[in-house]
């Protein structure tokens, strides 16, 4: 049997706590035998939800966390001051070497502040970026950075881009993997001053595969496998991403049960109108991890069901074996150790 991949929960983060959190657990253990879910918030209330299943006892364990971070809260208090919240039990479990990942569908400032002062990031690494992977018609692309860094400088930017490229070769198993930057055309002289100053940079990168400027509308369509963004527009890209797909499906659903001919119709094709829209469900790529630290923490929405939870504990499992966060802070120190002996010439 493969090793075991032990991924810290965060039980009460997220708006459908502890419900969905608990059932997206139970339903990863049940699918995988290399996995052990510490499931991580208040103890009762836990042993309570956990009632309702059946599920291998040797593969959850319950780990007490006293308190709760609101979805409301100021990110920095929140971590400073609530130190036995679920959300910082959890990330101390990955600190301390006695979880490999941790997952949660809280406070997203708080994720991000906590990953950086409790989880630490890697040596070098000047931003930690958010990358989820979003479904697109040759399969998936992340998107980096779409929540962390609102005010990127171009060198994020190019780190974000080596580091989503590591991601995607190692953890997707995509050979050199196509970067683009977001642009409003696809012309080099075109973008505001972050994407004109980062262009030229990523185009002097030799350990990436750029390809230059990506607009937006090409995105669902594959224009490359890395797309590189600060975090507003990236944050933008998402919600529209999700908000096209969820009400596409049900204008779709709507349609199809307008009249007799339209049901008869939609009985023949709902087998491969299932298949395709299943294969743009952006909740089956499961949360974002957060790139560049020590450990891995993978943030979910906030409105995540069972199913993202659980697809979001799975995915930990690929990234302990591929080692991505020791492939990037070998990659920085390379980089840095470039650096030093350009300088010295």
């Amino acid at each position: 049997m493969s090793e075991t991949t032990i991924v810290a929960l965060d039980a009460m983060g997220g708006d459908n706590a502890p419900q969905e959190i608990v059932k997206g657990a139970v339903n990863a253990i049940k699918q995988r035998k290399d996995i052990k879910v510490l499931l991580v918030g208040k103890e009762e209330i836990l042993k309570d939800t956990l009632k309702a299943y059946e599920y291998p006892k040797e593969q959850l364990e319950i780990v007490n966390a006293t308190e709760e971070i609101e979805m409301a809260e100021s990110p920095v208090l929140a971590i400073r001051r609530k130190k036995d919240s679920s959300m910082s039990v959890a990330m101390k479990l990955v600190h301390d070497k006695k979880a490999d990942a941790v997952v949660s569908a809280g406070n997203s400032g708080a994720v991000l502040v906590g990953g950086q002062i409790l989880v630490g990031k890697i040596k070098g690494v000047e931003r930690t970026p958010l990358a989820p992977l979003i479904p697109t018609a040759k399969g998936v692309s992340l998107l980096i950075d779409c929540g962390a860094n609102v005010d990127a400088r171009p060198s994020h930017l190019v780190q974000f881009a080596k580091m989503g490229s590591i991601y995607m070769e190692h953890v997707i198993g995509k050979k050199n993997p196509t970067v683009g930057i977001v642009n409003i055309g696809a012309e080099e002289e075109k973008g505001n001053a972050l994407v004109k100053e980062t262009f030229p940079l990523l185009k002097a990168c030799k350990d990436i595969n750029f390809i230059g400027s990506v607009e937006a509308r090409d995105i669902p369509s594959g224009a490359a496998d890395v797309i590189v963004c600060e975090a507003f527009v990236g944050n933008v890209i998402l919600k529209l991403y999700e908000g096209v797909a969820g009400t596409l499906l049900s204008e779709v659903k709507k349609g199809m049960m307008s009249t007799l001919k339209s049901k008869i119709g939609g009985l023949l094709v709902k087998p491969a109108l299932k298949t395709t829209l299943k294969s743009f469900d952006a909740t089956a790529y499961g949360g974002a991890p957060m790139l560049g630290l020590k450990g891995l923490v993978v943030k979910t929405h906030g409105s995540s069901k069972a199913t993202e939870v659980c697809n979001s504990i799975i995915q930990c499992v690929t990234f302990k074996e591929q080692a991505i966060s020791a492939k990037i802070e070998e990659a920085i120190q390379l980089e840095k150790a470039q650096e030093e002996t350009k300088k010295e010439d």
